[in-house]
């Protein structure tokens, strides 16, 4: 970690001759490595956190508790959300004659439909695009597709989470018994990674897993000697009844000249069940604490009230990103910007902003600071799931942009653990998060609005 001292000669010394007195004040006091002791905390002591689990529940006590035991104002604002159950899970290659079964490395992907009690057994039909499986048509009936693809970094995730998102949907209605979609993952440590796959309303779910990245090879190996059978047993399923009352955790520190105008700084606080959700998201929870513990700490509050929102089912429904919405528009609160941490752990590498003419400028100069992290760099496409409903009211988002080269080993698996995290990275990206946010705060004159998209909000169009 940069001690408190460097980091002073850094600012000094950096190409901004006069760097705000604040920015010195509030970094140093975020290098110290608090953000680390609070994600330990959330990690360790509460664990995982499904949307509509226990552990959610547990969250959502944990950080009111949290933010009371700091004196800074703080509400549960209810919010029903998608109660998915995993279920057991397990796979095998129904061995050929002569040889032996070969057991696989699955996880249910949420949303996954249960197999029967006896599991669902069908031959292997391996495709990489949902317009190969399309041009399959009749073929893909009574068959398990298998969605494979070849991940080899960060930018794969892009290219080919749409075969886990709608790819299960996609070989349902073509017949398929079930689906199989490799891991999106940039290891190879025979560990499956989940996450949501849709399933249009009104259509049939059918059981759908992710298959580690050495099974989906084994797959592909034996289908080039032939027909593949796979037997999966998989318990996922909705609970009944399928939505489940939660809560997003909201805490304000009231702006002591313009407080109708709120700056939202936001992450997620529920994960997957399959780790403890350190690096998706606990580490931007801890941001956002962090950098609130901060704010409330300084000789005033800035000009702005700077409001953090806990969103609870990113992963798994989004309802608490719609709820947040919702609600903000009914009391006519004036967002004024918004910021959302969900991008790990690592280092900071810069500043992402979506806003209107003038915004990546007026965001470069408040950013200039942060070149003592090497974190200064402003760039378009700020934003993130959490915080994207507000950009259909102009509010100009913006993201902190993190170093994540090893992000998708872990993501969505059983891997997602604290001794994952990097606590000097962590500080680090918590300083610029805490300095950004203040910036935004305190700045004479807010960002420009946003152009409003001009596609239809997600959360109301149907899956595909």
């Amino acid at each position: 970690m940069i001690a408190v001292p460097a980091l002073l000669a850094l600012l000094t010394l950096a190409p901004q001759a006069d760097p705000p007195p604040e920015a010195t004040r509030i970094m140093a006091e975020a290098l110290r490595g608090e953000s680390s002791r609070i994600l330990a905390d959330l990690t360790d002591g509460v664990g995982a956190r499904l949307a509509g689990s226990p552990g959610a529940d547990a969250a959502v006590r944990w950080a009111v508790d949290w933010f009371r035991a700091q004196g800074i104002p703080v509400r549960a604002e209810p919010v029903l959300v998608t109660h998915w159950i995993r279920g057991e899970e397990r796979a095998e290659v129904v061995a050929r004659k002569g040889g032996r079964p070969q057991p696989l490395t699955v996880t249910a992907l949420g949303m996954s439909a249960p197999t029967p009690p006896g599991g669902v057994a069908g031959e292997v039909l391996e495709v990489r695009s949902l317009e190969e499986l399309s041009a399959l048509g009749a073929k893909v009936k009574g068959r398990i597709v298998l969605f494979q693809h070849d991940m080899k970094d960060t930018s794969g995730y892009g290219r080919f989470a749409g075969l886990r998102m709608r790819g299960p949907a996609a070989a349902a209605r073509q017949g398929a018994v079930a689906a199989l979609v490799r891991s999106l993952s940039t290891a190879t440590l025979r560990i499956a990674h989940t996450g949501m796959t849709l399933f249009p309303p009104g259509e049939k779910a059918i059981p759908a897993a992710a298959l580690s990245v050495e099974d989906a090879e084994l797959l592909h190996r034996l289908l080039a000697r032939g027909p593949v059978t796979v037997r999966l047993f998989l318990g996922g399923h909705l609970a009944d009844p399928p939505l489940a009352p939660s809560a997003n955790v909201v805490a304000e520190i009231l702006g002591s000249e313009k407080p109708e105008e709120v700056v939202v700084i936001g992450a997620h606080l529920d994960s997957w069940d399959l780790g403890t959700g350190a690096i998706d998201d606990g580490a931007g929870v801890a941001m956002v604490l962090d950098t609130m513990r901060i704010a409330a700490s300084m000789p005033r509050p800035p000009r702005r009230t700077l409001r953090a929102v806990l969103f609870m089912n990113e992963e798994n429904g989004g309802e608490g990103a719609v709820a947040y919405h919702e609600a903000s528009l009914a009391a006519g609160t004036r967002h004024v910007a918004a910021m959302e941490a969900d991008a790990g752990a690592g280092r900071p590498t810069g500043v992402d902003v979506t806003a209107g003419q003038g915004g990546m400028e007026a965001v470069r100069a408040m950013a200039a600071p942060l070149d003592v992290l090497g974190a200064s760099r402003v760039g378009a496409g700020g934003g993130g799931v959490d915080i994207s409903p507000l950009a259909y009211a102009g509010v100009p988002l913006l993201s902190l942009a993190q170093e994540t080269s090893r992000y998708f080993d872990w993501h969505h698996s059983a891997a997602d653990t604290f001794d994952k995290v990097d606590p000097r990275a962590l500080a680090e990206a918590t300083a610029a998060f805490a300095w950004m946010a203040w910036a935004l705060a305190d700045s004479p004159v807010p960002l420009p609005p946003a152009p409003i998209p001009s596609t239809p909000p997600w959360w109301k169009r149907a899956a595909p």
